[in-house]
């Protein structure tokens, strides 16, 4: 059985979805056959015939979800995974999201999906994880801006660029 949920460029997915429809709409070929021909399940060509009726060829397109691209989390999970993820030492994201299932069972939250706390986890800026799990040091080398006179206008330069400016990081 063909898998309707595989994405596809609109055009080419209504397209396909409209010679599937074709011998059904047109010739008269009753719609079991059509669906046993093209390998797609009767509930399937029913769905896409009954959107076909209502919205025309248009309503052949895939329904975008109102909710794609947005999380659906409380805002107290989100920030419990967070604080997880800048505790030191740091932990991986199977172990965070081990504990934040119990904790979601414990205070009636859906279970989030690895996939949904790993996204969370990643999303955290890079500054934060190294002040959080390397020393302050570490950060200062990595991230702050060097205070720089150069006659009578102040600069702010990038460290590394101050490094290479006075041959620390010249090869040879």
């Amino acid at each position: 059985m063909a898998d309707d949920r595989v994405p596809g460029t609109n055009g080419t997915e209504v397209a396909m979805r409209m010679a599937v429809l074709r011998p059904y709409l047109i010739d008269n070929v009753p719609l079991t056959k059509v669906a046993v021909d093209a390998a797609i399940s009767i509930r399937t060509v029913r769905r896409w015939i009954a959107r076909y009726r209502l919205s025309g060829p248009a309503g052949l397109m895939r329904p975008m979800r109102p909710e794609a691209g947005t999380r659906t989390f409380p805002k107290e999970m989100v920030e419990l995974i967070e604080g997880m993820a800048l505790l030191k030492p740091p932990s991986s994201i199977a172990a965070i999201h081990r504990r934040i299932v119990i904790l979601a069972a414990e205070q009636g939250w859906r279970k989030p999906s690895y996939g949904s706390v790993r996204s969370i986890v990643r999303e955290i800026d890079p500054a934060m994880l190294t002040l959080a799990h390397e020393s302050s040091a570490v950060f200062r080398d990595k991230y702050e801006l060097v205070h720089r006179h150069r006659g009578s206008v102040a600069k702010l330069v990038p460290l590394f660029e101050t490094a290479f400016s006075f041959g620390v990081g010249h090869c040879g």
